[in-house]
């Protein structure tokens, strides 16, 4: 081109290029729309599944409802059908049994009142049923006490049969131990309380007249050739009491006797020993009295009401002086007046309650939760409660008041979901998680505060191992090392992530834990001798004469320590059996347990440090090695260029400027270790303990919910506490990520003028 040759003009306005501007425009508003409405249905998923998991949860927390029905006024009840002593109700809520002073025992149909059936107690002639007591809720077992100071012991039966493809439920009475009246009284006196309980082949009848106290033992034993039985009865001498006796309660293991009598007062007698364990005031005011009791099923608990309404739980504890003793664990209050009835549910730790105004009030005695305070009748009734405890009938001014109850979840609140909560059985209270047993009186222990705890200790151990070690190691990889190096080294750092988690606690559970068991002074001098060894191979490399040195690239340092660390290494591991010989006597195990009091076990948080460390380290890494590497070049080379060291450079600009992308990865590889589940299930214990011990185990929302699921009812209380569970999780990861990420933006904000 000459100088004085027209210049070139370029058409940048030909079909070719508009075309291409065109294609690449529609290009980035396809990108544009995927990336938004990808990211909308990221954000509508998590939605969805946090309204999912409100919606399973939601039912927890909701109270009881009570529906009244048409009152029912049979013919029999217009008729002299004498008082009424016991209302129960069988296991379909189709029919129900009275029994009345008279000594008979009817069953009438729960839906039209109709009479079915009437029995005829065997009472001795010219006797009359002056009380009556049964066994712990769920028994069948029911004693009559008679006016000569007798007793008589019998069930109710239902029988289910299916004639002509109709169900058929046939009442009865049986009597398990004979027709024959049982004498508590030699005087003849009326027994004004009587109760009952059956343990195996042991049977115990309690009655009293006044303040006389008797109780009988009857055991039977069958001869294995014959399969003759054989009957024993024994008298149990007690002291006597002073004051009138109100009622008298059996428990279940024949180990205690409790005797309400006075105002307020119970005296606890030991079976066992035959002695007074100790007298208990049961109100502190002196103008109430008690009024009704009840024993909770399992027969542990007590539940006393009085005359202002109060309802209280007691039952026996252990001291910290070894004795046991009644103990008041919760209160609740049902009204103003006195509370005349209490019945107790057949398979879970609630009661209800009817007080003299017909107010009736539903109540759980873990949860200590009032559910339900409602007016059902005029004045005091008998109550039944059905053994699923959907049905409640009130006989009260010549009619039968039946009422349904819908009370599915009573044992949640949140004093025991997240406080300690006194169980019985327990000496103190305690977060405790057991939810299931194989006992039917068990009482469920639903608090997700030992889970919270172990998800936490689980995390915070993970992350001691894998921060420090993942974030060096970014930090050397990006800055430090040689690029050819950095291409070899971080892919297969980022290759450990695909590792299959379930593989790692495979490994975890079966060959480390045992392992560390056996080399735990090894495991522990590693931890100090291994800086130390990485120190000295620094300094004598230091010291080699410059020639040896410079045959190693810049940036490839670091290869030098990896026979060094396998040497350190070997050399702990080998030294532990001399080690634990020397300096704690063979067995570092036993002289943890029993020197220091800590409780040891194989399958403990140091199992799940390393093993999930190991599972968390390569995406904290990746994270924060792409934040350092991303650092402006100019930067680097601006502050060197001013004479700063590389090391400051490092630690006043480099750090700094990538402190947000650090932090990031802090937070990713903590949410990481939060929602692990396969390396916590096979690597711990998997027990359910607060305790931040470092060898021993725990359990965690994420392993307790794919533990438990699988067994639990769909729909049930153990059910919804379990997604409870994955919603405090997925709360807790949201709380998490969010404060995450306000830091990272304050942080970005803070250093971006560097």
């Amino acid at each position: 081109m000459t100088q004085n040759s027209p210049p070139v003009r370029i058409d940048f306005n030909t079909p070719e290029l508009q075309r291409k501007r065109r294609l690449r425009a529609l290009k980035d508003r396809l990108t544009r729309w995927y990336v938004l409405v990808g990211g909308l249905a990221v954000l509508a998923a998590i939605t969805l599944i946090f309204f999912y998991l409100a919606y399973v949860v939601l039912p927890l927390f909701q109270g009881a409802e009570l529906t009244s029905k048409k009152a029912l006024e049979p013919t029999w009840l217009q008729q002299d059908a004498g008082k009424p002593l016991m209302i129960a109700l069988e296991e379909q809520n189709l029919v129900g049994m009275r029994v009345s002073d008279k000594g008979q025992a009817l069953f009438f149909d729960t839906k039209t009142g109709n009479e079915l059936k009437r029995v005829d107690l065997p009472l001795p002639a010219g006797t009359q049923v002056s009380s009556i007591g049964t066994d712990q809720p769920g028994s069948p077992l029911v004693v009559l006490g008679l006016s000569n100071g007798q007793a008589i012991v019998f069930h109710h039966t239902y029988k289910i049969t299916y004639p002509d493809n109709k169900k058929t439920i046939e009442a009865g009475i049986d009597f398990p131990y004979g027709q024959a009246a049982f004498t508590l009284d030699d005087e003849g006196r009326a027994l004004e309380h009587v109760s009952v309980n059956v343990n195996g082949d042991t049977l115990l009848l309690a009655g009293s007249t006044g303040s006389h106290l008797q109780v009988i033992e009857l055991s039977r034993t069958e001869n294995m050739m014959t399969g003759d039985v054989t009957t024993e009865q024994n008298r149990i001498e007690l002291p006597q009491m002073t004051e009138t006796v109100k009622n008298i309660f059996i428990d279940p293991r024949q180990q205690w006797l409790y005797v309400v009598n006075g105002r307020a007062t119970a005296d606890v007698f030991s079976l066992r020993e035959k002695s007074l364990n100790g007298r208990y005031k049961l109100l502190e005011d002196g103008n109430a009295e008690i009024t009704a009791s009840a024993q909770l099923v399992g027969g542990i608990s007590l539940i006393f009401g009085d005359s202002k309404g109060g309802l209280s739980q007691w039952f026996m504890a252990r001291d910290p002086d070894g004795e046991s003793r009644l103990k008041l664990i919760r209160s609740f209050q049902l009204g103003k007046a006195p509370v005349v009835q209490i019945d107790a549910e057949e398979r879970r730790k609630g009661f209800i309650a009817l007080d003299s105004e017909g107010k009736l009030g539903v109540f759980h005695s873990t949860a200590h939760r009032t559910l339900l305070v409602e007016s059902v009748a005029d004045g005091a009734g008998v109550l039944a409660l059905s053994p699923r405890a959907n049905r409640i009938v009130i006989e009260e001014g010549g009619k039968l008041l039946p009422l349904s109850l819908h009370n599915p979840h009573p044992e949640i609140s949140f004093s025991a979901l997240w406080g300690k909560v006194w169980y019985e059985n327990y000496d103190e209270p305690k977060y405790v998680w057991q939810s299931t047993a194989s006992n039917t009186d068990f009482e469920p222990k639903l608090s997700l505060s030992p889970l919270t705890f172990g998800t936490l200790k689980a995390a915070f151990y993970a992350m001691i191992l894998a921060a420090p070690l993942a974030i060096a190691a970014a930090i050397y990889t990006a800055y430090f090392m040689a690029p050819g190096m950095r291409r070899k080294v971080k892919p297969v750092i980022e290759l450990m992530e695909a590792m299959p988690t379930v593989i790692l606690g495979f490994f975890a559970g079966l060959f480390l834990a045992p392992y560390l068991e056996g080399h735990l002074p090894g495991v522990f001098s590693l931890l100090l001798i291994l800086p130390v060894g990485i120190l000295a191979a620094g300094f004598a490399w230091s010291r080699l004469p410059e020639s040896i040195r410079l045959r190693i690239p810049d940036g490839w340092e670091a290869a030098i320590l990896i026979p060094v660390i396998l040497a350190v290494g070997a050399f702990a591991l080998y030294m532990s059996p001399f080690l634990e010989s020397w300096f704690f006597g063979g067995d570092m195990r036993l002289w943890i347990t029993h020197d220091l009091g800590i409780t040891y076990d194989q399958r403990n948080a140091l199992v799940v440090g390393i093993a999930m460390g190991f599972a968390v380290i390569p995406n904290i890494y990746s994270i924060a090695e792409d934040a350092v590497f991303s650092v402006p070049r100019s930067l680097t080379l601006g502050s060197l260029a001013l004479g700063a060291t590389p090391w400051q450079t490092l630690t006043r600009v480099v750090i700094l400027t990538a402190s947000p992308g650090i932090f990031s990865a802090l937070m990713i590889g903590m949410g990481r270790a939060v929602g692990e589940t396969m390396i916590v299930l096979m690597a711990t214990g998997n027990t359910p303990v607060m305790e931040l011990n470092l060898f021993e185990g725990m359990r965690t929302l994420a392993a307790n919910v794919a533990v438990e699921m699988p067994e639990s009812e769909v729909g049930g209380s153990h059910y919804r506490v379990l997604f409870l569970a994955a919603l405090v999780l997925l709360l807790f990861t949201f709380i998490m990520n969010t404060l995450a990420e306000l830091i990272r933006q304050r942080l970005r904000k803070k250093y971006s003028s560097l």
